[in-house]
């Protein structure tokens, strides 16, 4: 009988990947890895369980589209053949997809929109104030690789799918607030926010936290 080719990875989505992963088909061409939905054959394209994998994949792929660029920030730190989208990915599916419901949808709690080797945020409160969104935090300038030049990243993604963007020096102090300006935005407005650090260089980040607001 004959048997589907095994696919081999050095590891899943960030390695350098040819064959079969599950229904997605992955190859290798000029050091760029590749990923795409797996051609379904008419007799079973319409199944529940196929339906729901090349919705989680679509999912994810415009979640990344809809950032506009922004989450390329978030990634610099790309191995050799890889791309800030297929580290995206590997990211986020499927951890970040919530299939509870009747159809699959982001869980923004778990998205991850940034990702690197520095240490990670410690958040403090965040909240809706008159001038936007404030977020403060912990600068645990103690810890290795954290860095007084290091710049804080907030972003967050309204309802209506508008990007918000801020940035701040760490700086020297203990503790500092970072404010997404937005006049006017109340909580029911945000979709997501995030926030993460960036070498002063641009060159290094720290995993992106998810921000509650109140």
């Amino acid at each position: 009988m004959h048997k589907k080719p095994m696919a081999t990875s050095q590891n899943p989505l960030t390695g350098q990947m040819s064959g079969t992963v599950g229904n997605f088909v992955t190859s290798t061409r000029a050091k760029q890895n590749l990923v795409r939905s797996k051609a379904f054959q008419p007799r079973d394209a319409n199944t529940e369980s196929q339906q729901m994998q090349r919705g989680c994949f679509k999912l994810i792929v415009d979640e990344y589209q809809s950032w506009g660029g922004v989450i390329d920030l978030g990634f610099p730190e790309v191995p050799e053949g890889q791309t800030s989208y297929t580290l995206f990915m590997a990211a986020n599916l499927p951890k970040a997809i919530d299939k509870g419901g009747t159809q699959a949808v982001i869980d923004y709690t778990l998205l991850t929109v940034a990702d690197g080797s520095l240490p990670v945020m410690l958040i403090t409160e965040a909240a809706i104030v008159a001038e936007g969104i404030s977020i403060s935090y912990k600068n645990l300038l103690r810890i290795p690789k954290v860095n007084e030049t290091d710049e804080v990243v907030a972003i967050a993604k309204t309802t209506m799918g508008e990007i918000l963007i801020d940035t701040k020096v760490r700086g020297a102090e203990s503790v500092g607030t970072i404010i997404i300006s937005y006049q006017g935005i109340q909580s029911v407005d945000v979709q997501c926010c995030y926030l993460y650090v960036r070498s002063a260089d641009g060159s290094k980040t720290s995993k992106s936290v998810y921000v509650p607001l109140t």
